[in-house]
């Protein structure tokens, strides 16, 4: 399956975002995204996820409560609502696809990426 993130862009600390993540495969709907995101020199790290059937979520710590995850499975597209943004959310943002997945945290279990969208949270 092919991911193409989108959204990004330069907003002021409070501000808000929405990142999609559209797939060209017909059976998106069985496969589970994630968000990640890399700040500059760090590791890439979980941000959100939603399973294949739209009916579990998994969020870190970090953004709990500002970060909402939703998919459209009509459109092949899953969401990511930031509201609150803060400079700590300045990082490349990536979407993975993971076959039937549960949600999980670790990138290793996603085997399809999109090519990463930038946002930049402003002091």
């Amino acid at each position: 399956v092919q991911l193409q993130a989108s959204g990004g862009g330069l907003v002021q600390a409070g501000g808000s975002l929405r990142l999609s993540c559209g797939a060209s495969e017909r059976a998106f709907g069985d496969y589970t995204v994630a968000w990640f995101r890399r700040a500059p020199g760090k590791e890439r790290e979980f941000v959100a996820a939603i399973t294949w059937s739209g009916d579990s979520t998994n969020y870190a710590d970090s953004v709990k409560g500002r970060f909402s995850i939703s998919r459209d499975n009509a459109k092949n597209t899953v969401y990511l609502q930031m509201n609150s943004l803060k400079p700590e959310d300045t990082a490349v943002y990536y979407c993975g696809a993971d076959y039937l997945g549960s949600g999980w945290v670790e990138l290793v279990h996603y085997d399809y990426w999109g090519q990463g969208t930038q946002v930049t949270v402003s002091s």
